[in-house]
């Protein structure tokens, strides 16, 4: 899987938490390590790095500190490990990529 940075912040080191866009249909969030294996915690500010358009497929619970929790599938694979920083207090998950669907009139860029 090939990843590609779109966006960090959130610590004063390295600036992690990280978003990044694979090649498929998938974004790798990058947080803090939380007591569940699947479980990531993540600034506010790194939801907005999403592309255009597209939004982290997965529930987002707010902790009332400025993060949000989020559940996705572990990022186990070496190759693509290889392409992240981690510290040992963070982990990577593997969540879906959600497009928005526009609802109403014409919409302002047509």
């Amino acid at each position: 899987m090939r990843l590609r940075l779109l966006g960090k912040g959130g610590s004063g080191k390295d600036d992690c938490p990280s978003l990044f866009a694979t090649d498929g249909d998938t974004f790798i969030v990058q947080g803090w390590r939380t007591d569940n294996p699947n479980e990531v915690e993540i600034p506010h500010l790194l939801t907005g790095f999403a592309e255009p358009r597209t939004y982290l497929g997965v529930p987002l619970t707010d902790t009332g500190r400025g993060t949000f929790t989020l559940v996705g599938t572990p990022i186990v694979d070496v190759a693509t490990l290889d392409q992240l920083t981690l510290e040992s207090y963070e982990v990577a998950v593997e969540v879906p990529r959600g497009e928005r669907t526009y609802f109403g009139g014409v919409p302002a860029d047509s």
